[in-house]
């Protein structure tokens, strides 16, 4: 038996989801999403470690067609970054359209037909003139290649694998790389290390986080002033990226402070 759809997307994160709720506002309504996990969200379902938010301010960080109003800090963490991603597939009327775990195993063009003939990891068959890869790999572990690795005898994982079952409480604790994550994760398991080390290859540019909490009187702007999340998310990105100037402390403080009086001018006028 052979299933037929216009689009078949594949995986259910930001870029599946953004791609399925563009295709019902343009009135197409034959398409599947197939995910291979138990839950829609991509890196932000797979991602769990202490820490994990998006690295770019929060109202930057959603659909230009479904700004959210109620982001409670100025990076939004996981679960709220989740919460924010379900609200959504619900919203726009997409989420009975997505197939849990199942995973693409293989997709083949049939030239002559005009087709795409998928497969999936249970075997299902899918026809779809379209085939829309919507697969990140931001939740792909990257091991290390370390001599005698094998035989460390001590808990061990990837942070897109984070083992919370594991006590850091007082632990010697080891961490390979200086990425994003790490960038993350390090800070909030410092405290409870009894020794933290932290190996890096490559020295990363890195720039200060304003992070905090965004106050209800903030939200209450958001939500009841047209473009104020729109308004906000421009002045982050004129803080996190200054026209033609050099990435100095000075003018990322300058940035910051544009930003923060951004929001205020807004309250004020709406106040």
């Amino acid at each position: 038996m052979c299933e037929t759809v216009d689009i078949l997307i594949v995986g259910a994160g930001f870029s599946g989801l953004c791609m399925a709720i563009q295709l019902r506002q343009a009135g197409m309504d034959s398409f599947l999403i197939i995910e291979k996990a138990e839950e829609i969200g991509g890196t932000w379902w797979y991602n769990r470690y202490p820490g994990c938010a998006c690295d770019i301010p929060s109202h930057l960080y959603s659909f230009s067609f479904d700004r959210n109003p109620e982001w409670t800090r100025r990076y939004a963490e996981q679960p709220e970054i989740l919460d924010y991603l379900r609200a959504a597939a619900q919203r726009h009327g997409v989420a009975l359209r997505i197939r849990l775990k199942t995973p693409l195993r293989e997709a083949a063009w049939d030239e002559q037909q005009g087709v795409w003939h998928a497969i999936t990891g249970d075997g299902v068959r899918i026809a779809a003139r379209v085939l829309v890869s919507g697969m990140g790999a931001l939740h792909v572990p990257r091991y290390p290649e370390l001599n005698g690795l094998e035989r460390f005898r001590g808990p061990a994982f990837h942070s897109a694998n984070w083992d919370s079952r594991v006590n850091l409480e007082g632990r010697n604790v080891a961490v390979i790389g200086t990425g994003a994550s790490a960038v993350q994760f390090v800070p909030r398991i410092a405290p409870q290390a009894g020794r933290l080390y932290v190996f890096q290859r490559t020295p990363a540019w890195i720039l200060p986080r304003p992070d905090g909490p965004i106050p209800e009187r903030w939200r209450r702007v958001f939500r009841d002033v047209p473009g104020a999340t729109s308004r906000s998310g421009g002045d982050a990105f004129s803080a996190m990226f200054p026209a033609q100037r050099g990435w100095s402390g000075r003018c990322f403080s300058g940035g910051s402070k544009r930003m923060s009086s951004g929001f205020w001018e807004i309250a004020r006028c709406a106040g």
